[in-house]
């Protein structure tokens, strides 16, 4: 093909799978620490929308969107940690 370069391509920096691996073991972390957070804790109500973004939305969003997802869960569970401390 005239437009492609000559020679080897650039080899990624990571594979689909790795990403895709990476991202699963980050959910897994993040759902431990959901749920040890939630046994120490009194009910709070974005404990629910934490589940939901490390569930049904992570599940429902393309890879580079789950990486975003990922960054907003932790960012909710880190304030859900925070609220609690200052009680």
């Amino acid at each position: 093909m005239p437009n492609r370069p000559q020679g080897k391509s650039k080899p990624r920096s990571a594979t689909f799978r790795a990403r895709y691996d990476d991202l699963e073991k980050r959910r897994d972390e993040l759902m431990a620490r959901l749920v040890l957070l939630a046994q120490n804790i009194a009910p709070h109500p974005a404990l629910g929308r934490a589940r939901t973004l490390l569930n049904s939305t992570f599940r429902k969003s393309s890879l580079v969107q789950r990486a975003a997802v990922l960054q907003a869960a932790d960012w909710l569970i880190t304030m859900i940690d925070r609220s609690q401390t200052m009680l």
